[in-house]
C-alpha cells in the first residue's frame, strides 16, 4: 500500500484551510485517511503551518511520500533535514549529537527569519495605516478650509447686500417727501 502525506481541504469557499494527513494514495483527497498530523492555513501572512514534527518524521522515515506542497512545508519546518541527518547517523557518517546540534542551529536560524518577516509585515502594516491617517487628515483639513472660505464669501456677500440695501434705502428716503396729512 502506497502511503502519501498530503493536504485535505476544509473551510468555506475562498477561505480554505487544510489538514495535513497521512492517507492511502488511492483514497480521495477529502476521503479516508490514516492519521491527521497537522494543519495548514494559507490565509495568514506568513502562512500558518502547524505540524506535529515527531509524527511527520516517523511517517517520512517509514517511507511515506509527501506531495509537492507538503514536501515544501516539511522542508520549511526542518523535517526533511532531520531525515537527512538521521540517515547520516544510521550510516555512521556523523554522530547523533552532531546531527542534533546541526538541526538545532538550523531551526534557530529559520525561526529568526520567520520572526523577522513577521516584524517586517507588522511594520509595513503600521506604516500604511499611518500614511492613510495622514492622507485622511489632509483631506479633512482641505474640506474644512473650503467650508471656511465658502462661509466667509457668504458673509461678505451678505454684508455687501445689506450695505447696498442700506444705501438704496438712504437714496429713496432723500428723494421722497413724507405725505402730508390732508
Amino acid at each position: 500500500m502506497a502511503v502519501r502525506i498530503r493536504l485535505a481541504r476544509r473551510g468555506r469557499k475562498k477561505r480554505a484551510m487544510y489538514d495535513v494527513v497521512v492517507a492511502d494514495a488511492r483514497a480521495p483527497r477529502d476521503g479516508r485517511f490514516i492519521e491527521k498530523i497537522g494543519v495548514y492555513n494559507p490565509n495568514t501572512n506568513p502562512a500558518t503551518i502547524d505540524i506535529n514534527t515527531d509524527k511527520a518524521f516517523d511517517w517520512v522515515m517509514k517511507g511515506a511520500q509527501p506531495s509537492d506542497t507538503v514536501a515544501a512545508m516539511l522542508k520549511y519546518r526542518g523535517i526533511l533535514l532531520r531525515k537527512h541527518l538521521q540517515i547520516g547517523v544510521n550510516k555512521g557518517a556523523i554522530t547523533q549529537e552532531e546531527a542534533d546540534s546541526r538541526l538545532e542551529e538550523w531551526l534557530n536560524t529559520k525561526q529568526g527569519k520567520i520572526q523577522g518577516k513577521s516584524e517586517q509585515i507588522a511594520s509595513q502594516r503600521e506604516a500604511a495605516a499611518k500614511a492613510r491617517l495622514e492622507a485622511e487628515t489632509k483631506v479633512k483639513e482641505a474640506r474644512a478650509e473650503a467650508i471656511r472660505k465658502r462661509e466667509e464669501e457668504a458673509m461678505a456677500a451678505a454684508n455687501a447686500d445689506a450695505a447696498q440695501i442700506e444705501d438704496a434705502g438712504d437714496v429713496v428716503s432723500e428723494g421722497t417727501e413724507e405725505p402730508s396729512a390732508e
